[in-house]
């Protein structure tokens, strides 16, 4: 903000009437920052207020009369006055989307055993600014998913996934079972929502694993208990490979339908390793702390 200084006139003759001019003025000289952008959020912007323009002085008189100003008075039945705080405006209901992944957060298993290692890494680097691609970090990574699997079969399950996401300080994570398909999705999207933090799909009736970063909705998870999710972001680590039994691979970060993702996103109601929960859809799911 600058302020152009006050010009005096100079002093004329006796015999002259003394005039007075001010003149003031109050212009910005800077533009406010431009906003940063929300990672991925599709939410509607408010543009921002326009500087109101300072007040302009006016010229003295020459002979100003002093005026004295009027007394407030109040009776003692006047209330005495207070301050009515502002009513927050409900939340607009309307289509909401999101999305944590950037392009270079997917990452490919290098093995076909390798899933979770995978997946882990793209949850980091959702998750923070790491870029954790490389097949020895990888490898890395599902070794110590392994080793927190109690699996006699000596693979990777989802009990060592999320003990591997709460060590690696990116928690914390648990494991839950959902009654039902759409229960599932809509869990997801509010933890998503809530904690900007992936969600871990366990995919195939348990065999697999497939990350979720976004979601496409009709309302906010947020602000709003009855909304339906429409569309899913999700990034499967055997792409383009796919399954000859449970279909092609989605291209990482589209939105499918959840017509789509049904079709591998399927209930485990058995399995030869005991997982603590009761048969569902299984989610690795962030929790808000």
């Amino acid at each position: 903000m600058s302020t152009t200084p006050l010009r005096r006139p100079h002093a004329a003759p006796a015999l002259l009437t003394v005039l007075a001019v001010i003149l003031g003025a109050c212009s910005p000289n800077e533009s406010p920052a431009a906003p940063t952008p929300a990672p991925t959020v599709a939410e509607a912007r408010t543009p921002a207020p326009s500087a109101t323009p300072g007040a302009t002085e006016q010229p003295l008189a020459a002979n100003p009369v002093e005026t004295p100003a009027p007394t407030a008075t109040r009776s003692a039945e006047d209330p005495a006055p207070s301050t009515v705080p502002a009513t927050p405006k409900p939340p607009k209901r309307e289509a909401f989307a999101m999305n944590l992944a950037r392009r270079a957060d997917f990452v490919a298993q290098y093995t076909f055993e390798w899933c979770v290692g995978a997946s882990l890494q793209m949850a980091l680097n959702m998750s923070t600014d790491d870029e954790r691609t490389s097949r020895t970090d990888q490898q890395r990574l599902w070794e110590m998913a392994r080793d927190r699997s109690s699996s006699p079969f000596g693979g990777a399950n989802p009990i060592g996934w999320v003990a591997t996401l709460n060590e690696l300080g990116v928690g914390p994570y648990r494991l839950v079972s959902l009654p039902s398909f759409d229960e599932a999705v809509a869990t997801a999207a509010t933890a998503i929502r809530e904690t900007r933090r992936p969600v871990g799909l366990v995919m195939w009736r348990g065999r697999h694993a497939w990350m979720m970063s976004g979601f496409q909705a009709t309302a906010d998870p947020r602000h709003f208990d009855d909304f339906d999710v429409t569309r899913v972001r999700v990034h499967d680590p055997l792409y383009p490979h796919g399954s000859s039994v449970w279909g092609k691979s989605p291209r990482p970060n589209s939105a499918i339908s959840l017509d789509t993702l049904a079709k591998q996103y399927v209930i485990r109601d058995r399995g030869r390793v005991n997982l603590g929960v009761p048969p569902g859809w299984l989610l690795v799911l962030p929790v808000k702390t």
